[in-house]
C-alpha cells in the first residue's frame, strides 16, 4: 500500500515539476529498497508497511536532528530544506498520537504484557512499537512507560 503511494507521489511530483518533493520521495524509495535488500540478506521478503512506517519515523527523527543542528549553526536555508523533507515524510505517515492517546496506549500495553517493574519496560516498548509504528513518538512514549512503571 505504501509502495504504491510512493510511486504515485513520485509521478505527481514529476508532472508538477516539484523538484523538492520529487527528491524527498526518491530518498524514501531508495531507503525502502535498501532495507528490502538487507531483509533479503536475512532470508526475509520485502518490508511490510509497519516496517516502512518505522523507517519513515527514523528518517523524520534524523531530519529533525539535522534541522536543529543547521539552525544552531545559522544555516537556515539547510534547516528549511530538512523541514521540507520532514513534511513530505510525514505526508505518508498516519496522524501522530497526542499525549493523552499515548498514555492510554501505554496503560493498555502494560496491562497486556503484565508489566510490574522497570525490568519490563523493554517488553512494553516492544509491544507499543509493534502496534503503533509510525503513529507514536517513542521517545515520549518511553518516558510515559518509565513514569508508569515507577522509574
Amino acid at each position: 500500500m505504501l509502495r504504491e503511494a510512493f510511486a504515485t507521489a513520485q509521478k505527481e511530483a514529476m508532472r508538477a515539476g516539484d523538484k523538492a518533493r520529487l527528491a524527498a520521495v526518491r530518498l524514501i524509495i531508495a531507503a525502502v529498497k535498501d532495507q528490502d535488500i538487507a531483509a533479503r540478506g536475512e532470508g526475509r521478503d520485502q518490508l511490510q508497511d509497519q516496517e516502512i512506517l518505522a523507517l519513515l519515523q527514523k528518517m523524520v527523527k534524523q531530519r529533525r536532528e539535522s534541522a536543529d543542528i543547521y539552525a544552531k549553526a545559522g544555516r537556515d536555508d539547510l534547516a528549511a530544506a530538512e523541514r521540507a523533507e520532514i513534511a513530505v515524510l510525514e505526508s505518508f505517515m498516519p496522524a501522530q498520537m497526542d499525549a493523552a492517546a499515548i498514555e492510554q496506549a501505554v496503560k493498555a500495553a502494560i496491562a497486556e504484557v503484565g508489566a510490574a517493574s522497570m525490568k519490563d519496560m523493554g517488553k512494553v516498548v516492544a509491544a507499543l512499537k509493534a502496534r503503533y509504528a509510525g503513529q507514536m513518538n517513542f521517545a515520549e512514549a518511553s518516558a510515559v512507560v518509565k513514569a508508569a512503571l515507577g522509574g
